[in-house]
Order: C-alpha cells, then structure tokens, then sequence
C-alpha cells in the first residue's frame, strides 16, 4: 500500500487551469480518470488526511503511486478527453456502466443501393439509420411486418436478393405484396429509396402525414367505386394505426426526448433509459455500475451522459434530456451535447406534468432492475469468494489467488505442438489477457519440457517487465561487484546470434475471437530493432537445453513496452503476475513448472496442478495428492480453468493443423492470389500436372504473364512432391486432383 505523501506533487506544480488528471499505480497502469475546473484545487483534495476520505477515494490514493494532468483549454474539452481516456485507458477505479443484455434496434441500411430494413445489434454501423433500442426482436419482427404493407421496402439478405435477381423471380414477400421486388425490377432504385426514407420518417414520429394521406386516398377511391382498392387503403391505414399503438402516448406535445433514472445502494448502481420519439417510447435500455469510486447521483448521471451519447451525432442526440440530478458542470455537459447534436440540447429535471410522471414510471424500472440484479448477482459472488477461499485453504495459501492463471499443452502424436494461457481474475475469465504459444524449440512429443518450456518465457517477460520499470534489480555479489552478465536470468547470451525464426515465439492471439472480441487494447506495432536486449534462460537442469532467446522475434516482444510508450498506461502482455499457477497434469508437469520459475528466481507464485483421471491437486514436492470433495467449489472453480485452458488450446492446435494441410506449394508464389490459383488448378486439373507443364503452357491460363509463370514453376519445381495417397481398402494409388495438399 502506497503512501499518498510520496507522491504528491507540491502545490506550486498544479496549474489552476482546467484539464483532466490520471493516477497511475506501481505498474503504471492507469487506475483512475478525473477532470476538473481548476487542477490545483482538484488535486489537492485527494492528498488530504486519509481519515477524512470516502473509503473507495482512500482505496484509490492508497493503490496509486503517480499522479498526472493534461491542461485544455475550456471545460467542455476536458469533458471531452476524460470520456477519451475511460475508454481508452479503462480504469479500475472508474464507474463503467454495462449493458445488462444485447439490446436489439431496428436498422434501415441506407448506404446500400436498394435500403433494407433488419434487426441489428452490436456497433452501430456509418450511413445505417437506427431506430430503438428495443426490448425483444420478435416486437420489432412485429412492427416491421404491419409496416410492410405500407411501405413495401426489401427485407432479405444480400444472398436472396442476388438469387432473386439471377433467377429473374423474386421471394415469396415480393408475391404477397409485402415487398417491392427491387430485386426483379419492379421498381427502380430511386422508388425503393423513396420508400425506405418513408420509412424512416413513419418511425422517426412523423405518423400524422401518412395516415391522413391514406385516408384521403381511401375516400376518393370509394367516391370513385373502386371499392377493392379504398378496402386495401384502409387495411393500410389500420396497419399503421396498430403499429403506432405498439408504443403508447405519453407525451402529448410530441416530445423527442430522453429520460434517465438512477437507483443506488452503497456498492451499485442501476440506470434506465427511456427513449421518447414524436411523444411515444421508442426504446428502453438499462445499465448497471459497481460504485467503485466516490460518487453521487449527479456524478451517475454525469457518466451515463457520457457513455450514452460520447460516440453519436445528429438526431441521435435529442433535444431535450430529463435526468434525476444535474452533473456539477451542467453548463459544459450541455454544450458539449450540443456540439454533437448540432444544435441546442436542453438538459433538465422534469418539475411537473406528464413529463414528471414519466420520470417516475422510468425511476421504478431502475429500482426494479437493481433489485433483480442483485438477486442474480449475491449467490454469483458468494459462490465465488467460497471458491478462491477454499482453495487458498487447501493449498495452504496467505489469501485468496485473486488472479490464476492455467496452462495446457495440446499436439496430435507430437505435430503441431501449442501451448495456451488462460487468465481468471476474482474467479471469472479474463478472455483479454488469454495468450498461445508454440512450442519449437524440439522436436516430438514431450509435455514435461514443453510445460517448462512456456512458463519459463512467461515468467522470464514478467521478470523483463520487472527490469524496465525499475522495480527488480540484481543482487550484489559478496565481494560487493555487480554479477557478471552471464549469472543473469535475463542476461543476452553472447554465444547466441538472433534468428528471424525464433523457435520459442508466443502468439499474442492475432485476429483471434478471443482477442477481436475482448482485447480492448489490440497489439500495436513492434518496437524497433536494437530497442531491446536479447534475453535468455540459463542452462536447465537434467541436460535440458535452455529456450532460445525470443526477445528479438518480433512476434514475441512487447509492443506496449518498448516503442517508446511504455508509459502510456495501458496493459502489457506479461506485466502481472498470478497469485496461483495451475497446470493440466500431474506430479511431472508441476515440478516442470515449479523448476522454471525457482531457475527464474521467482518464489512468490504458487504453483498446483489438476489431474484429469482421479480430479487430484499436485503440489511441487508434495507425494500425495491434495483431495478436494467434489461437492467443493473450489475443485470446481479449478475444473472450469483447467477446461477453458484445453478448449483454448486444442482450438488453436486444431486451426494449426488445419492450416498445414491446406497448404499448397502455390501458397509461396509472390503475387498470386486465389483467383489465379484457382484459375491454374481449373486449368490443368491438379497441382501434379501443373508441376509437369513448361512454362509456356502455364502461360496460356489467363491473367498469367511469363514472370509470374516462372515462379509458379521455380516454386513447383523446389517443393518436393508429397508421397502418393493409398486408398487402404483397395490398395489403389490415388492421385493428385486438387491443389489442397502437394
């Protein structure tokens, strides 16, 4: 625990000029964001006497060794950069609000050239019109269909609609009326735009126009006797009138509008918000915070403010918000609304009226939602707090492993040899600190080695991190002298030159799910060369040879720490380390693990492993196991990480693999993408008969020019041929008909 003292800058430091601060703890993680009129005054405030500090902001002060400010210009810039900075930096100590589900909306795609109309979630997209958000995708599958009849508008998937118009014969929508058939041309692009932006306008409010106008139609038509089509107008109108009954008044004077709620304890916070369009409910979503720092309702409402509208513009921006409490700038939050509006946003607590009424209504959702919250939530949290103690128990622990992290080594007889990592914070997973590594640096089937193989290189980034930062340091020798570089952990090697081909990379999860999905701070670019030493391990015992260094693969550095940002808060790969080890396997893969770190000087992290057979928990050293009932929570805390590691691991192995076998020689040809390989195959019918062509031959396929036929040729002719394919029940010599595998 950090003393404030020791930090704190002196008074004279702090400008008096608005800005946004950050305090940083002993790794240089950012913990916390803030802004402030005036910086000095701000700062300050936290440095005072700890008893005289809420317990979450003496929490706060405590972890933190560093405090930092950035100086703007006006108050609606640092309200600007600290939602930048929550977003980019994601602080622990800041109220973040989560989505307590995937809320559905109803999306028109404007920017394609027939518009069509679909459910949507996730991030909304550039040039689509979003209309929601709602609370189940069957009600707008609902709406959707009464509207179709009025505005005929195409529903279907890029698939459809290209079959559709290649077989000249449109869906079954199109049949019934409830689609315009752009795809068959019954309209032209220009129609069906017309349309969908009707569309639009019908569920932007806008109601009044079109149902009077089907109404005047109806009428004339039955003036005229044409009494089929006056019944069809006035279905119409009917089908509208339904749809707009779907979402009932409750502001009279058509009210485009937001309205958000807060309900609190001591420990969360639950927030809903009503979306108010033309005077009718629209949307409804609702978040939930742990109250991790000091704050009010105004403060709430201040960060949901924020979050709610920190990434929209235009309309989605409405003209007026009604909110519980008013944030303690109001005047800059308002302006910074109507910066992203494009023009003025009132931002008020309703007093009287429907308005207040509405309020209410929206504040007895939030205290609803926090109640079931809640109620999910105790036996989650108790269940797991049981979990971490009753391991720490068992395994003779000073407190509970608040972070574990499990390792699996997955092969097929040997091949393709991985390794994973998967993270467990407070007994959940922590999918964007998940890591894989391959295992090269030997040949064969050897899970012992490859066990210590990888914790050696995870341990020896974390001693690396250690080193940069200061905060690990060599012990002197007896004699007082520094150790010689050779006695070193993490000293280079002088006998071993780098390779481009390191043998022991680590695989940060490029493009994974995982990471694509989880990872909020994607790996950036690779630190330049020469910016780093080249660390290795020393000689391990029982003649195993130490991994080769794999600081200089430019797959396996770091590249938060040492492109000259290492100071930039964010998290690094192998920065932190657990309070537990666990290890698929038994008595072997715990001493493999136990010996890396004891050759790394590391005697702070234990180390455990799970035996799948009998479920028995190995310690190092130990020559019986440590028997957990299987009615405890704690073996079946450790089950779950041990399984997720195996599933992590074995899908990448898998994906390896299959990568091999996909293989072709055709794959090494610089230039040569899949349409012309594709075109070669086609043309000569399989990699075989390609290989026995003269370049002239392969230049006759089209889009082949002579130079890229000679290296198809030179690559062919330097792949050796893969050994015939038998078919073992007839003993028949299968050849070579595709350019999967050569």
């Amino acid at each position: 625990m950090a003393d404030p003292s020791s930090y704190r800058p002196s008074p004279g430091q702090i400008p008096d000029s608005p800005g946004v601060y950050k305090f940083r703890d002993e790794h240089r993680r950012v913990i916390y964001v803030g802004k402030a009129k005036n910086l000095r005054q701000r700062v300050a405030n936290y440095f005072q006497d700890l008893a005289h500090l809420h317990p979450r902001t003496r929490t706060m002060v405590t972890t933190a060794a560093s405090v930092e400010w950035t100086v703007v210009s006006t108050e609606v810039e640092a309200l600007q950069l600290e939602y930048t900075w929550i977003k980019e930096f994601d602080p622990r100590f800041n109220v973040k609000y989560r989505d307590d589900k995937s809320y559905p909306y109803l999306a028109v795609t404007l920017n394609e050239e027939f518009p069509r109309v679909q459910v949507m979630r996730g991030a909304k997209k550039k040039g689509v019109r979003y209309f929601g958000p709602y609370g189940h995708a069957w009600a707008i599958r609902e709406t959707v269909d009464l509207m179709l009849r009025v505005f005929p508008v195409r529903t279907c998937s890029a698939g459809v609609f290209k079959n559709a118009a290649r077989t000249g014969r449109p869906c079954l929508l199109g049949y019934i009326d409830k689609c315009s058939a752009p795809c068959v041309g019954r309209v032209t692009p220009e129609e069906h735009r017309e349309l969908a932006e009707d569309f639009c306008d019908f569920m932007a409010g806008r109601t009044g126009t079109y149902i009077r106008r089907l109404e005047k139609d109806m009428m004339q038509a039955a003036e005229e006797m044409e009494y089929e089509r006056a019944a069809r107008l006035r279905d119409d109108a009917g089908a509208l009138k339904r749809a707009m009954e779907k979402s009932a008044v409750v502001l009279a004077d058509a009210t485009d509008a937001d309205l958000i709620a807060v309900a609190e304890d001591e420990l969360e916070a639950a927030l809903q918000i009503f979306h108010v369009r033309g005077g009718r409910v629209r949307g409804q979503r609702g978040w939930v915070t742990d109250k991790v720092e000091a704050v009010d309702t105004a403060g709430l409402v201040e960060h949901a403010l924020q979050q709610l509208y920190g990434e929209e513009r235009g309309d989605a921006v409405p003209k007026e918000v009604l909110v519980p409490a008013l944030p303690e700038d109001t005047a800059a939050v308002s302006q910074w609304l109507a910066e992203r509006r494009g023009s003025q946003v009132s931002l008020r607590i309703p007093q009287r009226g429907d308005k207040k009424d509405l309020m209410a209504t929206v504040q007895r959702n939030a205290q609803q939602a926090l109640g079931l919250h809640k109620t999910k939530r105790a036996s989650d949290l108790t269940t797991r707090s049981r979990a971490l103690e009753e391991i720490a128990e068992a395994l003779g622990l000073d407190a509970a492993p608040l972070r574990i992290e499990c390792y699996d080594i997955s092969h097929l007889q040997g091949d393709d040899v991985v390794a994973s990592m998967v993270v467990f914070e407070d007994g959940l997973a922590r999918k964007s600190e998940y890591r894989r590594f391959q295992i090269k640096g030997f040949e064969g089937q050897d899970d012992v080695r490859s066990m210590h193989e990888v914790i050696g290189r995870r341990f020896k980034r974390y001693l690396q991190e250690k080193e940069r930062t200061g905060e690990w340091e060599q012990t002197p020798s007896v004699s007082g002298e520094a150790p010689h570089p050779a006695q070193s952990p993490l000293a280079p090697d002088p006998t071993q030159v780098p390779s481009a081909s390191d043998p022991t990379q680590v695989s940060p999860l490029p493009g994974s799910a995982e990471e694509s999905a989880s990872d909020p701070h994607p790996a950036q670019a690779p630190s330049a060369p020469g910016s780093a030493e080249v660390p290795s391990l020393p000689a391990s015992p029982q003649g195993l040879p130490a991994p080769a260094a794999d600081a200089t693969d430019p797959r396996d550095t770091d590249p938060r720490g040492d492109d000259g940002r290492e100071d930039d808060g964010r998290p690094k790969r192998f920065a932190y380390p657990p309070q537990l080890v666990v290890v698929d396997g038994g008595q072997p893969q715990v001493a493999a693990a136990r010996r890396a770190l004891d050759e790394l000087g590391i005697d702070d992290i234990a180390v455990c492993g799970l035996a799948k057979r009998l479920e028995e928990v190995w310690l190092p050293d130990d020559d019986d196991p440590v028997v957990l009932p299987r009615s405890s929570e704690g073996l079946y805390l450790l089950q779950r990480v041990r399984d997720e590691a195996h599933r992590f691991a074995i899908t990448y192995q898998r994906s390896k693999r299959a990568k091999r076998i996909r293989s072709s020689p055709l794959d090494d040809v610089a230039g040569l993408g899949e349409t012309r390989k594709q075109a070669l195959i086609k043309h000569f019918g399989s990699v075989k008969k390609l290989r026995q062509a003269t370049i002239e031959e392969i230049c006759q396929v089209p889009g082949i020019g002579r130079r890229t036929a000679e290296s198809v040729a030179a690559a062919l002719a330097s792949a050796a041929p893969a050994a015939p394919a038998v078919n073992t029940a007839t003993g028949e010599i299968m050849e070579e008909d595709d350019g999967g595998t050569s």
